[in-house]
């Protein structure tokens, strides 16, 4: 029972805030789904307590849930360190960020359907994280990318959310075929999609191969590069990023939720989970890796020139799911894992906090319009210090201990793709701490840039707001100095268990053999980046806009985002719609209707309209075609006769 509310109860009282949000009104719905959601925190707490640390790991059956052939599976609830570890990360932003979003919300007409998709994205996520087979997990994905289509458009008045929601829906489905077809492949190799099973009988499997256009193939590879398709797409890994950035277009609540803290480590996780199959594939691990180094740069680039504040979050957000990718690429599964915990609070901190800003300018999102108001939010100034420290990495903060270790990792590879994810983790980890200081400097320093009714308005944010900021700070603050020995340090074989792939001579033990400079450098350049920062922004803020001007081109392809929606537009959308265009206007509306109905329809008027002008009225006329129908019938008559 502990299990199932745990799980389930998220999805009963959205159920019953969708059914009556209206006699409930917005506090009861508010009321309703925030105790649910920290009745399911608790128990999960209690499960990670239980399973993590105490070591009970254990799967709960719910039901039979297909029988058909050789394929059959449950219903049923995988509870082990990783999804212990999800369960408790996932709950507890989800709480805090319902709690956030009574006083972020509160002059929202649709406050019930709110708080309703909320629950019903993080039943989705729990889904997800504690799916016992391959099935399941799918049901969990698909879940969340739709609850994230509804929360993204949930200002579905906007036509700017009603892209961006499209625009995701449709850019996680390019990742999720692939991911299907990993499935597939999965049950057309092992025979099943359990969990349990497939990775009893990965070591039998390793050597496979299968023959496709009569190629022969590595299966382990082919089955990995299928998965990891369906995690880029939902971990926004580069060349399946681009629905990102647009979904800021959601309340921020969505952002710090889904777009920081849980569904878009959904790949991360899977990748984690599916780990017994990775490690046999080196191709599959390499490509991982390079993957995840080459979207921690790009996305870092293009977080320096953004100037909407939650968007620069955003691609900060790209850029540190790449690290968790890298590392799990090297084979640094619990590293890529310690990692999510530790951002999930500092990056739902950093976008509540952003929040919070928005909140009391008015509504404001860009940073060229605010400034000067650090002293008039102290609080909100106080908790966006916090968060953007622990995104540099700064100690004793909880990115510090989690992110050196990735980079430290990379480093202990020591091969190509490792070496590759190393110095673009490095020239990452730079920009991140020069685009964490632009963005402190340009919210709150300096003369103010807004109106004088915006900054006549300016205020802290309600309690009710600050409040779950204060938890996720402390979490951001302590997370990593608690976390650090039991997943990535001596004690993290008892920790993890068989629930992810190690071994006693991983990556993760050479990594503490590095040498000191690689300790060392994240510290130094990521003080070089705050320097800038302050130097641009704080020291000679006219000089951005004339390195910028100087610099036209390279300036206009960062903030373009390196021209990645404009190159799909032209190679897949415009295509698309003028091979739509061709399909209706000459297939469907030539072809089809001008030979059916309207064919049918443009003859029988023509026919109608040829009697019609046969109707004169004169007799005559009518005389003539009788004697006409009559010797007709008389000639037919005679010849049929004569044979």
């Amino acid at each position: 029972m502990l299990y199932f509310l745990a799980v389930f109860l998220p999805l009963l009282t959205a159920i019953a805030t969708g059914f009556f949000g209206r006699a409930l009104g917005d506090k009861g719905a508010q009321r309703l789904t925030c105790l649910g959601m920290a009745i399911s925190a608790l128990f999960s707490w209690f499960i990670f307590f239980d399973t993590a640390l105490g070591g009970n790991n254990t799967t709960v059956t719910l039901f039979t849930w297909v029988i058909s052939g050789d394929l059959h599976f449950d219903w049923a609830l995988k509870i082990d360190t990783l999804s212990a570890v999800m369960l408790m990360v996932v709950t507890t932003i989800s709480f805090m960020v319902h709690i956030y979003s009574v006083g972020y919300m509160h002059h929202d007409a649709s406050v019930p359907r709110f708080m309703a998709y909320l629950s019903l994205f993080t039943f989705f996520m729990l889904m997800l994280v504690t799916a016992d087979n391959l099935v399941q997990m799918f049901f969990g994905w698909e879940g969340v990318g739709l609850a994230s289509y509804l929360l993204i458009g949930f200002w579905y008045e906007k036509p700017s959310a009603n892209a961006a929601a499209i625009k995701a829906f449709v850019v996680n489905r390019v990742g999720d075929f692939g991911f299907t077809l990993g499935i597939f492949g999965v049950f057309f190799v092992f025979g099943t999609v359990g969990l349990d099973a497939i990775f009893a009988g990965a070591a039998e499997h390793a050597n496979d191969v299968v023959t496709f256009f009569g190629i022969e193939w590595h299966a382990m590879t082919i089955l990995c590069l299928l998965l990891f398709i369906g995690a880029m797409g939902k971990s926004a890994q580069l060349g399946l990023h681009t629905w990102l950035p647009d979904a800021m277009e959601g309340p921020t609540p969505v952002s710090a939720l889904i777009h920081a803290a849980t569904m878009v480590t959904a790949g991360v996780f899977m990748v984690a989970r599916m780990s017994p199959l990775f490690v046999l594939s080196d191709t599959a691990m390499t490509v991982v890796t390079i993957v995840g180094a080459s979207t921690a740069i790009f996305a870092a680039t293009v977080g320096c020139v953004q100037n909407d504040i939650k968007r620069v979050i955003a691609y900060s957000t790209c850029s540190q799911l790449g690290y968790m990718f890298f590392a799990l690429g090297v084979g640094a599964f619990g590293a890529g894992i310690f990692h999510l915990m530790t951002h999930a609070f500092f990056k739902a901190l950093l976008f509540l906090g952003a929040g919070s800003v928005i909140h009391a300018m008015s509504d404001e999102q860009d940073m060229r319009r605010m400034g000067g108001i650090w002293r008039m939010v102290p609080l909100t100034y106080a908790l966006m210090w916090i968060g953007s420290l622990a995104l540099m990495g700064v100690p004793p903060f909880a990115g510090f201990f989690s992110k050196d270790m990735i980079l430290e990792v990379a480093y202990a590879a020591h091969g190509g793709a490792g070496a590759y994810a190393f110095w673009l983790g490095i020239l990452a980890a730079t920009l991140t701490a020069f685009y964490s200081t632009r963005l402190i400097i340009m919210t709150f320093h300096g003369a103010p840039r807004a109106d004088e009714h915006v900054m006549a308005h300016v205020h802290e944010s309600p309690r009710v707001m600050t409040l779950p900021l204060i938890v996720l700070a402390i979490g951001a603050v302590v997370a990593g100095g608690l976390g650090a020995d039991a997943f990535i340090g001596d004690g993290r074989f008892a920790f993890w268990g068989t629930a992810i792939a190690q071994s006693a001579e991983d990556v993760t033990h050479h990594a503490h053999d590095v040498p000191g400079w690689v300790k060392l450098l994240p510290l130094v350049v990521t003080a070089l980046g705050v320097g800038l920062g302050v130097f641009l922004y704080g020291v000679r803020p006219k000089l951005p806009a004339k390195l910028a001007a100087s610099a036209p081109g390279l300036y206009r392809f960062l903030l373009n985002k390196w021209y990645f929606d404009e190159l799909y537009d032209r190679i897949f959308i415009k295509p698309a719609f003028l091979l739509g265009r061709g399909f209706w206007k000459d297939g469907d509306g030539a072809i089809i209707d001008g030979v059916g109905p309207d064919g049918v329809a443009s003859a029988t008027r023509s026919l109608a309209r040829w009697f019609g002008r046969m109707q004169t009225g004169y007799l005559y006329h009518y005389a003539f075609a009788m004697i006409t129908g009559i010797a007709g019938v008389v000639t037919w008559v005679m010849v049929t006769s004569a044979h």
